[in-house]
């Protein structure tokens, strides 16, 4: 059994059997609700009645001393709490009986001071006077000591805890009996002066911290160790400790009393150059000095951001010319500086190949644009680079104009001193200074800052793109404004308003004798502004594009960083005036520029002419001598100078394009009018334009040599029926006249080159094309942030570009086929003369025939003269169809034959091994396929030499090898000497199975 709820009974130690006993009892004697009849069944059932019994009585004898133990042992605690009960009661009653005596006592002394209370009162009005005139006598010595304190703290540049002396001193001051001391009078006038000196200091050190200049601004990086120049890295911000944000009471307000403000600056997740603004402003506040702070401040702005611009050229000047003073001692004594002649952009130079021999390019290809200011020229780099400095430099100063705007704003509502704000100079306070806002802040505002920034850099631009505002004398932010308002549809062209511009690509300085399109800068342009010209020396309307970008990041980086209730102000302005002039101004100027210039590189005599000095070998590249027709090598580097700027303006890379296809477009129109005037009646193209020719051209297995030809996939005997059925359609036009044929070499060498041109300026079509498609490197996505709201994407090639890099391969491949049919027809035209003589010779020549010797010249003479022009496989195609077009028309020629004899028969064979030979000599022809063409007719022209049964079983064995009106042909001319039965061609024809 289980002890349970008998446990912790105080039963003695010397009674422990009681325990044991206790151990014995069921715990369900004691249960809540007893219930005894099991008890009662369990005794009547019992065998031994008496024994149960007498077992319960000695269970309840047990309980009853335990009870007994219990009460014993809590009858003493029960005796003692009665006894502390009555003494509790007893010390209550006494303690009434004291308080009843207190209560009289207290009545008493009540009535004892009532008889006492003037003479008191009087007492205590004397202590009273007597402390505040203790007081007033150390608040006189403290304040007196107030002006110096006050100018060590300045000195100290504790600014804070100085305005807060001041402040604290002032209200002391005015307090009810210091104002008639005397004494306090000169302290007075020192401590009035001191609130405009501290004003003053307060204040330059907020425009110092505005631009920052101040202790607590950023510095600037210096060049890099080594000495070299980065303009766009060594400009580049870092930030101090400034930057870093400390939970620690900043330097400047250690020593300041403990308020409400310096807790907050300790809290504050804000840096220390922000932290020292909004302490400087504060004190302003305090000071009653918000408006008349803004005054001076907007007095100030726009001399101070000209500064500020004219310091950051100058140093970029300066950082400029020792680089270039470094360069420059590294160079040769033949190298010239870029500024002080005009280069030609590009002027393939003299070459040297293996051989030594001398090369040079054809006519120099110019460029309207100076080499400095092409789209990767110094001019270009450095007008970018130099705003991107300038910019960077300005969104720092407009993050600190911001922030100082809202405070003066927050604090104007405070404003305590009324003072009249003075006039701000130049009207740049015309803004809203009717507004009540701004007036209590002296004029100076968010809106204010960024229209006057915006303003000194439109002037800047103007500079670089010397371009001049038409109302020189209006406010420039105003002018800012409504350019950038303007609508560029509805803007009158006849000059009365908008911008007016010095000048023009072709327009802006004289030309240089003998230096071809290329123009300098008029060294006479006096150089007035910001100081541009040191470091940009050729400015001008080209520089627009290398401004669109600095002007893109800078007004985006303004947008990110103004409060959302000025958001407006950063979507106007400045990059309006941008946008406007680059699409009223620059981009037609370029246009009308680039197309005069593409127009006299195709138009010139020189343009379709094959260089006269041309190299015997072909090359792929043009700087190892690539013979590229220079009319289009002209308009490839004009049209990849065009599309460069639009890595400096990517917005306008659809107007940008636009132009180039359209310079494409009438050099293809161009090429293709030098094509017609060298095929134009000429029998080649009159065959090319027929669909059935070309149609059998494109499945000749050599149309796979072209470029991006589709050429279907033919078997070898397809590939003969092909050639058969060529060979006969071209044959079927005989006679063939020269003047049908293009006998001018020139013209001949002119399609090979053009061919040859074509297919160059469709590759670099191509390729500028999958610069727009291909991924940016990693340099270039981090520019590409920059794009924001103004990014183009591209998925594909330009269809413009794709289509038209088509039409010239179609044109190229024209060209060439136009030459396969011309040597396939001159061919033709010198084997026709087999038709016309006897072959019965009388003695054994040693030469080939006159014809056979006129045509070998031939294709000799002109697969040199166009081995320079065309690559290998192109020549292998153009000569590739001789040999089977003469091999079909020799064997065709036995048909017109009337005569024959051994003699004759060697002479063809010997005809036939001269034109392989000369075949072969080429070194791009497939040799082996001539000679299977060529083999074939010495066969058939040796039939004849066999006896008529021997014929039979050649025939029996080579049964395909020619066709049965071949194998006919045989039996129909005359040879002396054999006989040949009257059933000849029946038994022929069993044979093929006819």
């Amino acid at each position: 059994m289980s002890r349970g709820i008998f446990e912790g009974l105080p039963i003695p130690a010397d009674k422990s059997y009681l325990k044991e006993g206790l151990s014995r009892i069921d715990e369900g004697w004691a249960a809540a609700r007893f219930d005894s009849l099991p008890h009662v069944v369990h005794i009547l059932t019992s065998k031994d009645r008496e024994g149960e019994i007498q077992f319960l009585k000695e269970q309840s004898d047990l309980i009853e001393d335990v009870v007994d133990e219990v009460v014993h042992a809590y009858h003493h605690g029960f005796n003692k709490a009665i006894q502390n009960y009555s003494q509790i009661l007893r010390l209550f009653s006494e303690s009434a009986e004291s308080i009843t005596g207190l209560k009289g006592e207290m009545a008493e002394a009540k009535k004892m001071l009532g008889r006492k209370n003037k003479h008191l009162g009087q007492l205590w009005y004397r202590s009273l006077t007597l402390r505040h005139v203790l007081s007033l006598l150390d608040q006189v010595e403290d304040v007196a000591k107030v002006p110096a304190r006050i100018e060590n703290l300045m000195a100290e540049k504790q600014l804070y805890a100085a305005v807060q002396l001041h402040v604290q001193s002032i209200l002391m001051l005015e307090r009810e009996g210091l104002q008639a001391v005397g004494a306090l009078q000169d302290v007075r006038s020192d401590l009035t002066k001191l609130r405009g000196v501290l004003f003053y200091k307060i204040l330059e050190e907020l425009h110092g911290h505005l631009y920052n200049n101040g202790e607590y601004s950023f510095s600037f990086d210096g060049p890099d160790d080594d000495g070299s120049l980065d303009m766009h890295e060594s400009d580049g911000r870092s930030r101090k400790d400034s930057k870093s944000i400390s939970r620690e009471i900043p330097v400047f307000l250690s020593c300041a009393t403990p308020d409400e403000f310096l807790e907050s600056m300790i809290k504050a997740d804000a840096p220390l150059n922000v932290k020292y603004l909004r302490t400087l402003v504060q004190c302003l506040s305090m000071l009653g000095k918000v408006a008349a702070a803004g005054a001076v401040i907007c007095q100030r702005v726009r001399p101070t951001i000209h500064d500020v611009i004219t310091s950051k050229i100058k140093a970029y000047s300066e950082e400029a010319s020792k680089s270039s003073i470094d360069k420059a001692a590294k160079r040769t004594t033949s190298d010239v500086s870029l500024s002080d002649v005009s280069i030609r952009r590009y002027e393939l130079l003299k070459q040297k190949t293996k051989n030594g021999a001398s090369l040079m390019a054809a006519q120099l290809v110019v460029s309207p644009i100076l080499p400095a200011m092409a789209p990767t020229g110094d001019a270009q780099r450095a007008a970018s680079q130099l705003l991107g400095s300038i910019f960077e430099c300005l969104v720092d100063i407009l993050e600190n104009h911001i922030i100082v705007g809202e405070l003066l704003e927050q604090k104007s509502s405070s404003e305590v001193d009324n003072v009249n704000t003075p006039h701000i100079a130049n009207g740049d306070a015309s803004w809203n200074l009717d507004s009540e806002s701004s007036q209590a802040t002296g004029g100076f505002s968010v809106a204010f800052s960024l229209s006057v920034v915006q303003s000194e850099c439109q002037q800047l631009l103007c500079e670089i793109l010397r371009a001049t505002p038409e109302a020189a004398t209006a406010d420039a932010a105003v002018q800012t404004a409504r350019l950038a308002n303007k609508d560029p549809v509805k803007e009158k062209r006849d000059g009365s308003e908008g911008l007016s511009f010095a000048f023009r690509i072709t327009d802006a300085a004289i030309s240089v004798p003998n230096e071809g399109q290329g123009w300098r800068r008029n060294s006479s342009v006096p150089q007035e502004g910001y100081g541009t010209a040191s470091v940009i020396p050729d400015q001008g309307i080209v520089l627009a594009a290398s401004v669109y970008r600095p002007v893109f990041e800078f007004m985006n980086k303004i947008g990110l960083m103004l409060p959302q209730k000025y958001a407006q102000l950063g979507n106007d302005g400045l990059l309006a005036f941008v946008n406007n002039f680059l699409k009223e101004h620059f981009l037609p100027a370029i246009f009308v520029d680039y197309r005069k210039c593409v127009q006299q590189a195709i138009s010139s005599p020189a343009a379709f002419r094959p260089r006269v000095h041309a190299t015997s070998v072909y090359s792929s590249s043009v700087e190892l001598g690539r013979p590229v027709l220079q009319g289009l090598l002209a308009v490839d580097i004009i049209a990849k100078e065009v599309l460069g700027w639009v890595q400096l303006m990517p917005n306008y890379a659809t107007e940008l394009v636009e132009y180039v296809q359209t310079f494409l477009e009438r050099t293809h129109e161009r090429c293709r009018a030098s094509y017609m005037e060298a095929v134009l009646e000429k029998q080649s193209y009159i065959l090319l334009s027929r669909n059935d020719v070309e149609s059998l051209m494109r499945l000749e297995p050599s149309n796979i040599s072209l470029q991006n030809s589709s050429s279907q996939l033919v078997t070898d005997a397809e590939a003969v029926e092909v050639e058969i059925e060529i060979s006969d359609l071209l044959l079927d036009m005989c006679p063939i006249k020269q003047e049908n044929l293009i006998h001018d070499d020139q013209k001949l060498i002119l399609l090979a080159s053009l061919s040859d041109s074509l297919e160059y300026l469709a590759d670099s079509v191509e390729g500028v094309g999958e610069s727009f498609v291909s991924p940016p490197t990693t340099s270039e996505s981090n520019n590409h942030i920059w794009y924001g709201r103004h990014n183009r994407s591209t998925n594909a090639i330009p269809k413009g570009l794709a289509s038209l890099a088509n039409e010239y391969r179609r044109l190229a491949i024209d060209c060439v086929r136009v030459l396969r049919l011309e040597m396939q027809l001159e061919t033709i035209y010198h084997m026709q003369e087999m038709t016309k003589r006897e072959y019965v010779e009388d003695q054994d020549a040693e030469d080939p025939d006159d014809f056979i010797i006129s045509l070998t010249t031939q294709i000799a003479r002109r697969d040199e003269e166009m081995a320079p022009y065309i690559t290998e496989s192109k020549r292998n195609y153009v000569f590739g169809g001789i040999s089977s077009v003469a091999a079909n028309a020799s064997i065709k020629a036995l048909a017109q034959m009337k005569s024959i004899n051994l003699l004759g028969v060697q002479q063809i064979c010997r005809n036939s091994i001269a034109l392989e030979q000369a075949l072969a000599a080429i070194p791009s022809i497939d040799s082996e396929a001539v000679q299977q063409r060529l083999d074939r007719v010495r066969t058939f022209y040796e039939l004849l030499n066999l006896p008529f049964e021997s014929l039979l079983g050649f025939i029996a064995e080579h049964e395909y090898l020619f066709s049965a009106k071949e194998y006919l042909s045989l039996l129909k001319v005359n040879v002396p000497g054999r006989d040949i039965p009257l059933d000849a061609e029946r038994r022929i024809s069993q044979i093929l199975g006819h």
